[in-house]
């Protein structure tokens, strides 16, 4: 590749934005590319999705897709034992 294409590649801001390489769980809501959002319970196999702007609508644009995730899950959970080590999901970000 000549020399132009990876200055230009290297200046796309969008670049830094899609924040390549970095765990889906770990970005902000807004920052995810996808239009619907899916999150697997890995205790009990549940899946639970929701569109990301509805999910910017209700926790905001700012909110982290991890802390989203936990949330819709636990929000319909039927797993609850009373043990803090055992209750509730287990999520699994797709």
């Amino acid at each position: 590749m000549p020399p132009e294409h990876w200055d230009a590649v290297l200046r796309d801001v969008s670049a830094d934005e899609r924040q390549v390489g970095r765990p889906i769980q770990s970005r902000k809501v807004s920052q995810i590319g996808r239009h619907v959002l899916r999150v697997a319970c890995n205790r009990c196999g549940r899946i639970v999705e929701i569109q990301k702007a509805d999910a910017v609508g209700l926790y905001g644009p700012d909110a982290a897709w991890k802390d989203v995730g936990q949330r819709l899950l636990d929000a319909t959970c039927q797993k609850r034992t009373g043990q803090h080590e055992e209750d509730g999901c287990w999520p699994s970000f797709d």
